[in-house]
């Protein structure tokens, strides 16, 4: 099948200027796509159009061939290059290339819009940058994540490692300026540059404040590099606990950090110190505490709170009063919770108002932890009163046979809450 435009459009010449020789030039594979519709060369080309269109290609002539016994070639030629889908039902897959040039049309749009045409469950995307003068920030795809309302904060993708959509969010494993990164609903998780100082500063405080260090419990988390502390400082069992199957295996998969397949693996069956749930984190703390099982520390290590609740039950479920004290219910005397609790940012600490007043309610004693090396903060609780939480956790820094971004005076100097909370009104408890 052959459909040419009508109105066919010819590619500009190139000027002077080098940069107008530049494009950039998407390979993908299409993973999870059902055989039937990628044995149908009608459909695979109509999905190709439509992808096309909302890229912002001009579509010159198309071309579908329907191989024997099954797979379908469609080749788009376009105004600003070329685009083309090789379809295998056999492996429910695609492999597509699209290339254009000059900044009308935008590639990763198209094969985003493609995987959704044809259902893919897993585009896996690298984005080639090709020509003269072309600029590093044309040389791929971004992540426009959400930092406070009428603010964003975009991140160049410059590889994309996997991109997909799992059971609970959409997922995305690139590599930027900090090196492999992992992003969830649109928002950054973590970095290879910057994991150590999130992850030590959510759970190096708890595992010092805590009395015992034999038994941890992790919420969250989906990368296991709290999993991985744990064991450093000591502890014989860590239950971690994630309702993200998929997440969490494609983590252990593709970043350089956390979990390796092999550690996850064992993890999953048992075999060692650390014990893999796939499981509601509310409904596991409920079953726990019937059961009277108890941790020594509990750290929970949630996306931030969001700024527009669409699911109030769901929230209350995981960043309510409610779920610390259902955190408390587990605890081991001695036995300390800690949470992710928001940024101290003057213009993006809402959440944070919010847990302290949560944390103050809940818990006797309560040691802030504000990162200034990251931009998060971590709120520790202690159901007893403790004198100095900090000269505390201080003096048991030797569990920690080696840390890169925490001592005794950032201890000190983490404890402090930002100005704005200790001297302003702070926020009603949600």
């Amino acid at each position: 099948m052959t459909t040419t435009s009508t109105t066919p459009t010819m590619r500009p010449a190139p000027t002077g200027d080098p940069a107008s020789f530049a494009g950039r030039h998407v390979l993908a594979e299409l993973r999870g796509v059902d055989a039937a519709v990628l044995g149908d060369e009608q459909r695979v080309t109509e999905a190709l159009r439509r992808a096309l269109d909302a890229g912002g290609a001009t579509v010159l002539d198309v071309v579908a061939h329907r191989f024997e016994p099954q797979g379908t070639t469609v080749m788009a030629l376009l105004a600003e290059s070329h685009a083309s889908v090789h379809a295998y039902p056999e492996a429910s897959a695609a492999f597509v290339d699209v290339f254009t040039c000059g900044v009308q049309a935008d590639p990763e749009t198209v094969v985003d819009a493609l995987g959704h045409e044809l259902g893919a469950t897993e585009v896996r995307a690298q984005v080639v940058a090709r020509g003269a003068g072309l600029a590093p920030a044309a040389g791929g795809r971004e992540v426009d994540e959400p930092l406070a309302p009428g603010m964003r904060r975009r991140w160049r993708l410059d590889e994309v490692l996997w991109r997909g959509r799992t059971e609970w969010q959409d997922m995305v494993v690139a590599r930027t300026a900090q090196g492999v990164s992992l992003f969830c609903d649109g928002e950054r998780q973590s970095t290879e540059a910057t994991q150590l100082v999130y992850h030590e500063a959510l759970a190096v405080p708890p595992m010092l404040l805590a009395d015992e260090l034999r038994s941890v419990l992790v919420i969250g988390s989906s990368e296991g590099v709290v999993s991985q502390l744990a064991v450093n400082a000591g502890a014989t069992r860590v239950d971690h606990v994630d309702i993200d199957t998929e997440c969490v295996r494609r983590c252990a998969e593709l970043l350089p950090y956390g979990y390796t397949p092999a550690e996850l693996a064992a993890a999953e069956a048992g075999e060692g110190p650390v014990r893999m749930h796939y499981a509601d984190g509310w409904q596991f703390l409920a079953d726990a505490a019937a059961r009277g099982e108890r941790w020594d520390v509990v750290i929970v290590d949630l996306p931030d709170e969001p700024v527009e609740v669409t699911d109030p039950a769901q929230h209350a479920r995981l960043y309510g009063s409610a779920f610390l004290r259902r955190c408390l219910e587990v605890l081991t005397p001695g036995g300390v919770v800690c949470s992710q609790a928001g940024c101290p940012t003057v213009w993006r600490h809402d959440t944070l108002q919010r847990m302290t007043r949560r944390f103050d309610e809940v818990f006797t004693t309560v040691l802030p932890y504000c990162s200034d090396e990251h931009e998060w903060a971590y709120l520790t609780g202690r159901a007893d009163a403790v004198d100095d939480p900090v000269a505390l956790a201080a003096s048991r820094l030797d569990r920690f046979p080696s840390l890169t971004s925490i001592d005794a005076d950032a201890l000190r100097r983490g404890a402090v809450l930002p100005f704005a909370l200790r001297a302003g009104e702070r926020s009603p408890v949600a």
